[in-house]
């Protein structure tokens, strides 16, 4: 589990699940964090530590009274006074360098969002079902330009959980096993003052991922990518190597990432952007999604056809300042 539980992070949730363990674990980089933690998981198996691991997050979208309040990193009294906000420095800035750089529009960003809409429209769980278009998206309000509050995720409550299993475990059970055939992990910060705003720390994890599996971006039949902002799916897009740096606004206006026929199926379940984003943390629920396209449980009408492999990405923090980036290849089991 993450860091956040109460009652000492991982001891809590032993005595609340009311389980024996032999091995506890409990991370935080953001909404990295629980990719990170199926690949330690799988890294415990292998070992022999354990022979069946749960990974677990839930959130709040707000604090209330009996939650607390959420913790505070050290950094926060020093940037934010400054307006060095999560949307507006954090994300607007990277969004307004990127379409400095690159030529990127509003209405290239607006297109993830309308994927995400379209997907959650069949999600009878969405916490927003409607579809939208490029135009409304535009025409909502301006949070901090360049992006509008129809670029911005959502903040819900919300929990999800995973289950990873060694081979010989997952030989018994009667449902389709998902194999985990790579994971790469990177961070990025300001690197005092030299800033890059354009990348994400996904420059360096989504290689190493495809190295450990093997495999390379054109073999990836769907993907499940952390989508806080709209221009956090452009950006990592690229950097996993989807599409050339730069080219992320034109890939997404092309409908690439609509599901079932896009050449990159993206968040068939709405994402954080449409469907849900607990605690403010969208990288479990995008584990869960991705093991539903390859075992062919997705919605009929979003359904990946003949889904083989997939790729899950959570980027934690923020990608203007200090993020981690963790990146999962998935493959159906053969039999």
């Amino acid at each position: 589990c993450d860091s956040s539980v109460p009652g000492l992070g991982p001891m809590g949730m032993i005595e609340y699940l009311g389980i024996d363990v032999r091995l506890a674990s409990s991370s935080d980089i953001g909404g990295a964090t629980y990719l990170s933690a199926v690949a330690h998981a799988a890294l415990a198996i292998g070992a022999g530590d354990c022979h069946v691991a749960l990974c677990t997050m839930a959130g709040y979208a707000r604090p209330s009274a009996g939650r607390g309040e959420p913790p505070r990193e050290p950094a926060s009294d020093f940037e934010e006074s400054w307006g060095i906000t999560t949307a507006a420095h954090n994300y607007a800035l990277a969004a307004m360098r990127h379409m400095y750089e690159f030529g990127t529009t509003s209405a290239q960003l607006a297109e993830v969002k309308v994927a995400a809409s379209l997907h959650a429209q069949h999600n009878p769980h969405a916490a927003l079902p409607a579809p939208v278009s490029v135009e409304e998206v535009l025409a909502s309000p301006m949070i901090s330009d360049p992006l509008h509050r129809l670029d911005c995720c959502l903040n819900t409550d919300g929990a999800a959980a995973v289950v990873v299993a060694s081979t010989e475990v997952a030989a018994r059970l009667d449902r389709t096993a998902v194999a985990i055939l790579g994971h790469g992990e990177a961070h990025q910060n300001t690197r005092n003052g030299r800033v890059d705003l354009v990348h994400t720390a996904a420059v360096r994890s989504g290689p190493r991922a495809f190295d450990a599996a093997g495999l390379a971006p054109a073999d990836i039949d769907y993907a499940s990518i952390y989508d806080s902002f709209t221009i956090t799916v452009i950006e990592t897009i690229e950097d996993l190597g989807f599409c050339p740096k730069g080219q992320g606004g034109r890939y997404a206006q092309e409908q690439n990432l609509r599901a079932p026929h896009g050449a990159l199926p993206l968040n068939t379940d709405g994402g954080s952007l449409c469907n849900n984003h607990p605690g403010g943390r969208g990288g479990m629920v995008r584990i869960v999604e991705a093991v539903r396209q390859l075992r062919g449980e997705a919605h009929p009408a979003l359904q990946v056809p003949d889904c083989r492999f997939a790729l899950v990405h959570g980027t934690g923090g923020r990608i203007s300042t200090r993020s981690s980036s963790s990146t999962l290849i998935l493959g159906r089991e053969s039999r």
